[in-house]
C-alpha cells in the first residue's frame, strides 16, 4: 500500500477500525487490488512515452528559491526566496495536494516526501526540484522586479500560503495561488491581551520587531534559524494552533531555571497585522544549540564507535533530573519526551526543548495515555461515522468535562494546557507516563539509535534504527532491567503487523508481491479494533475503581522518577 495522507485514517490511526473515506475521494490514489500479477502499461500510460514525463526536473542555473524541509505528510514545503537581501520569517510555505494523478504522483516521489523531512535528503526528491522550478517561473513571470516581489512578500499576512494548483507535467502550466492567512493574524494576540491574561507583573522578555529577523534556514514547521544583529538564534512561531505557542511562552517564562531545560526566551517577536492597528505576538526567540538533537547524534556516534558509556549515563541522569525538577518544582508535566526534543549544548550536556505540551505521535506514549488518545482521535475524526464519534465524545466528556472548550482554536489561558490525554490523568499517573517515555528514550541512548521503531511511518531518518524496542543488543543488563521496569504495561504496536518499507505499508506476514492494499487495511482494522477494545476495558476499570476509591494511580507499578535516578546513579558509581 502506497503512503499517502489517506493511509493515516485507513491504517495508522485507530480510526482505521471505523474509517469511511470522505465523499468525492473514493477511488483516488487507489492502486490495482493485487500485486501478485504484474501488468504491462500501455504506451499511452507508460513513463517511457515522452508525453507522460515531466518536462524537466533540473534545477535552474541560478535558482531563486530553496526548499528547506517538509511537513504535513508531504503536503507542506518550507521555501525561502534566496534573491532577497534580508528574508523575514514570513513562513509562506508551499502547499501541494496529496490527491494527484498517478503519473504525477509517481514522478514527483510524493510517497517518499510523506516521511522524508530533513534538509539533507528532501531537496534530492523530485517534488523539491519541481517546486523550485515552478516558483522560478512564477517569480519571474508575475513580478516585474525584485523590489515588487519584496513589497508583496513583506505585505502578506504571516503564515500565508503558496498553493500549487493544476499540477501538470508541464511546469509552466502550474498555477501558484496565494492563500492570505488573515485568519491566523486575527487569532494572534497583542501583548496587552497576554498581560491581561497572565497578570500585570508577568516577566515578559524584551519585545523586538518581526522584521528585525533574517532567516538563515527553516528547521521545522515551527522553528527557524534566524540572525539578529549578527547573532544566530532560534525563532519559534506557529502558523496554525497559535494557542500552543502562547502556552509554551507562558511555561518557559515561569518555570524555574535548570541547566538541562531550555532557558527562558530571549525576546518576544511582535508583528503589525495586515488589517487594523493590532501589533500581535507572533513568536519568540531562544538560544540556538548547534550540535543538534540526540536523534541525529546517537546513531552517528555509534556508527563511528564513539558512543561512550560515560556520556550515555551522563545524558540519562541529566534527563531524569530535569524531568523530576519539572515535576517537583514547576508542578507541570512533559508529554513531548522524544529524541527530537533533546538537544546538546556546547559542552555536550542535554537540553530539553519544546514545551507546547502537544504530546507525541500515536502509539509513542504510555499505554494509559494512548488509551485516552485513541478515544480522542475517534471522537474528533470526520471520517468516522457520526454514531461512533458521538459514543467516544461521551467517553471523552467523562474524562475531561471541558474538552470542547479546550478544542477551540482560541487561546484561553488554561492552567494545564490543551493536551486532553494528559489533563485527564492525576499527577501520579502523569509521572508514571513520563517514566514510560523515559524508559524508551533510555533504550535509544544505550542502543545508540535514532528512535524506538525501525521504520516509523511518520518520519524516516538519515540513520534508521536497525532494531526495534524492546530488542536489546548493546544495553548493559542493569539498564535492561531498569528500562523494562519503566515500560511495564507496554503493548505490541502496529509495526508488529504492518511496517513501512521504504515508502510503502506492508504486512509483516506476507511477501510484498503477495499482498494487496485491501489486505493491509483489513489487518489494520483488526489490529485497531482489538486495541480499542483493550483501551475501553482499561478506562472502564479505571473509572470503576476510582469511584470506589480503590484505583492505584501507578497501575503498572513503574518506578518513580526519583527511583529511576537512584538506579542510574548507582550504575554510574559501579561503572569503571
Amino acid at each position: 500500500m502506497e503512503l499517502s495522507t489517506r493511509a493515516i485514517g485507513e491504517v495508522v490511526h485507530p480510526t482505521a477500525a471505523f474509517y469511511e473515506p470522505p465523499l468525492g475521494t473514493q477511488g483516488i490514489l487507489e492502486l490495482p487490488s493485487t500485486t501478485t500479477h504484474a501488468f504491462e502499461p500501455s504506451w499511452e500510460t507508460s513513463l517511457l512515452n515522452p508525453k507522460n514525463r515531466i518536462d524537466s526536473l533540473d534545477l535552474p542555473r541560478n535558482p531563486l528559491w530553496r526548499v528547506d524541509g517538509c511537513a504535513g505528510l508531504g503536503t507542506q514545503y518550507y521555501v525561502l526566496p534566496l534573491f532577497l537581501q534580508r528574508i523575514p520569517p514570513m513562513r509562506m510555505d508551499v502547499f501541494v495536494s496529496d490527491f494527484q494523478p498517478p503519473l504525477i504522483r509517481a514522478q514527483l516521489e510524493l510517497n517518499k516526501a510523506f516521511h522524508t523531512k530533513d534538509s539533507v535528503r528532501l531537496p534530492r526528491l523530485a517534488i523539491a526540484r519541481y517546486i523550485v522550478r515552478v516558483l522560478q517561473i512564477w517569480t519571474t513571470t508575475d513580478f516585474p522586479d525584485q523590489e515588487s516581489f519584496e513589497n508583496f512578500y513583506k505585505a502578506v499576512p504571516f503564515g500565508s500560503r503558496l498553493v500549487l494548483e493544476n499540477m501538470s507535467l508541464d511546469t509552466r502550466r502550474v498555477r501558484v495561488k496565494v492563500g492570505l492567512n488573515h485568519n491566523l493574524e486575527r487569532k494572534l494576540l497583542p501583548l496587552s491581551r497576554l498581560e491581561h491574561l497572565w497578570g500585570a507583573g508577568f516577566p515578559f522578555p524584551r519585545a523586538i520587531d518581526f522584521f528585525d529577523l533574517h532567516v538563515v534556514r527553516v528547521l521545522h514547521d515551527s522553528v527557524c534559524l534566524v540572525q539578529i544583529d549578527e547573532q544566530l538564534v532560534i525563532f519559534k512561531a506557529l502558523t496554525s494552533g497559535a494557542k500552543y505557542l502562547y502556552h509554551e511562552l507562558k511555561t518557559l517564562c515561569t518555570i524555574e531555571p535548570h541547566a538541562n531545560i531550555i532557558t527562558r526566551p530571549l525576546h518576544i517577536v511582535t508583528k503589525k497585522c495586515s488589517f487594523g492597528t493590532k501589533r500581535a505576538v507572533a513568536g519568540f526567540t531562544t538560544f540556538f544549540h548547534s550540535k543538534g538533537t540526540l536523534r541525529d547524534v546517537l546513531p552517528l556516534l555509534r556508527a563511528h564507535d564513539q558512543l561512550r558509556r560515560v556520556d550515555q549515563l551522563k545524558w540519562s541522569i541529566q534527563l531524569t533530573k530535569a524531568l523530576e525538577y519539572l515535576k517537583t518544582r514547576s508542578k507541570t508535566y512533559y508529554p513531548d519526551l522524544r529524541l527530537d526534543n533533546i538537544v546538546l549544548s556546547e559542552n555536550s550536556d542535554i537540553v530539553m526543548v519544546d514545551f507546547e505540551q502537544r504530546g507525541v505521535w500515536c502509539e509513542f506514549a504510555a499505554p494509559e495515555v494512548n488509551a485516552i488518545e485513541y478515544v480522542h482521535l475517534i471522537a474528533t475524526d470526520e471520517c468516522v461515522p457520526e454514531p461512533v464519534s458521538e459514543k467516544y465524545r461521551r467517553m471523552l466528556r467523562d474524562l475531561v468535562p471541558a474538552f470542547e472548550s479546550l478544542e477551540d482554536e482560541r487561546y484561553t489561558n488554561p492552567e494545564f494546557g490543551f493536551n486532553l490525554s494528559w489533563i485527564a490523568l492525576s499527577p501520579v499517573e502523569q509521572e508514571a507516563a513520563e517514566v514510560y517515555m523515559l524508559g524508551r528514550v533510555l533504550w535509544c541512548i544505550f542502543e545508540g539509535v535514532s528512535g524506538p521503531q525501525k521504520a516509523a511511518v511518520w518520519q524516516s531518518y538519515r540513520w534508521e534504527p536497525d532494531l526495534e524496542f524492546p530488542e536489546y543488543k548493546k544495553t548493559p543488563p542493569a539498564m535492561r532491567s531498569l528500562i523494562d521496569k519503566c515500560t511495564n504495561g507496554r503493548r505490541r504496536t502496529l509495526s508488529s503487523v504492518i511496517i513501512r518499507r521504504h515508502s510503502r505499508l506492508l504486512l509483516t506476514s506476507k511477501a510484498a508481491n503477495e499482498q494487496t492494499a485491501d489486505q493491509v487495511k483489513e489487518a489494520a482494522k483488526r489490529f485497531w479494533s482489538a486495541e480499542i477494545e483493550e483501551a475501553e476495558r482499561f478506562l472502564e476499570l479505571r473509572d470503576s475503581l476510582r469511584r470506589k476509591g480503590e484505583w492505584n494511580d501507578n497501575y503498572y507499578e513503574r518506578p518513580t522518577l526519583k527511583q529511576v535516578l537512584e538506579a542510574l546513579e548507582a550504575f554510574q558509581n559501579e561503572t569503571p
